[in-house]
């Protein structure tokens, strides 16, 4: 490996202490480094003395690698440009649960195996999200984790109908739903009482978010599956739409909001071959 570039979440690395660190170990190894923002700050962010930002866009196809240093909502962020460009993603926790990192910040020494062939890359499912408007694509993205309807603040329920290749799965009444990938099993979905599925697997999970009834309960479907959930009457209240935490998008009566898996992989960096299952004791104690 020749060159690698660092995201920062510079509101949880503060001073960009363990970038830093990071390009002292990677580059006494041989390795050349830059440092990018994954997002916007603040303008007044103040930097530490002689670190200097580089353009992610123009840094990224001459680089090898994508390290992220924050906790799972700054992989997900940066892991979409990495993605674009066809780079693996490693990510440093420096947040609260990490679950998709493969270092904590007190590990930065293995950062060294990256000089090597002391590590490998992990392929994770992506979906694809599309929005329809009264027969007019209005969204498309993808997503590593989930795509999430949810009530307005006003709105009681949301009423909606679910559909896999074209048969009606349920119809329910609700806070709303989840659909998420085996990597996005463990998050959102895993606590409106989604199952634990392996993030290998190819799979899109289906969980309502407190459905007002006694039967509707989670979905499992192959990965070649079109999931739709069209959203039915929600008077002068909304619904919305969010792909990976992201902006949320205003939903209307009628409209569809269709997912299946997305043609590219987020390819994250493995630097052991520790049980996933491991992960989910320790993450989870």
């Amino acid at each position: 490996m020749k060159k690698v570039v660092l995201t920062p979440n510079p509101y949880r690395d503060w001073n960009f202490k363990y970038a830093l660190q990071a390009a002292q170990l990677l580059e006494s190894a041989g390795i050349e480094t830059s440092i990018c923002l994954a997002f916007d700050v603040d303008r007044n962010l103040e930097l530490p003395r002689g670190v200097v930002l580089k353009d992610l866009q123009r840094e990224l196809p001459t680089a090898e690698l994508l390290i992220c240093f924050g906790g799972d909502g700054t992989i997900l962020h940066a892991s979409k440009a990495a993605t674009r460009a066809g780079l693996p993603v490693l990510g440093v926790n420096i947040g609260t649960m990490g679950f998709m990192a493969e270092l904590e910040a007190s590990d930065m020494e293995r950062l060294k195996q990256l000089a090597g062939d002391d590590w490998h890359v992990e392929e994770r499912m992506m979906l694809r999200v599309r929005v329809e408007h009264e027969g007019k694509c209005i969204a498309d993205e993808v997503a590593l984790n989930d795509a999430v309807i949810t009530k307005g603040a006003v709105a009681r329920v949301v009423q909606m109908s679910l559909s896999c290749d074209g048969v009606e799965i349920v119809s329910f009444s609700g806070d709303g739903v989840i659909l998420a990938t085996p990597t996005g099993s463990t998050a959102y979905s895993m606590s409106a009482g989604g199952p634990i599925v392996e993030p290998s697997a190819r799979n899109i999970v289906i969980t309502p978010i407190c459905a007002h009834d006694l039967h509707t309960k989670t979905v499992v479907t192959a990965a070649n599956r079109t999931i739709v959930a069209t959203i039915g009457r929600i008077g002068r209240k909304n619904a919305f739409l969010s792909v990976d935490g992201g902006r949320a998008l205003r939903l209307s009566a009628g409209d569809r909001v269709i997912v299946t898996a997305a043609s590219c992989t987020t390819k994250l960096v493995r630097l052991s071959d520790r049980s996933f299952f491991d992960i989910v004791r320790n993450k989870f104690k």
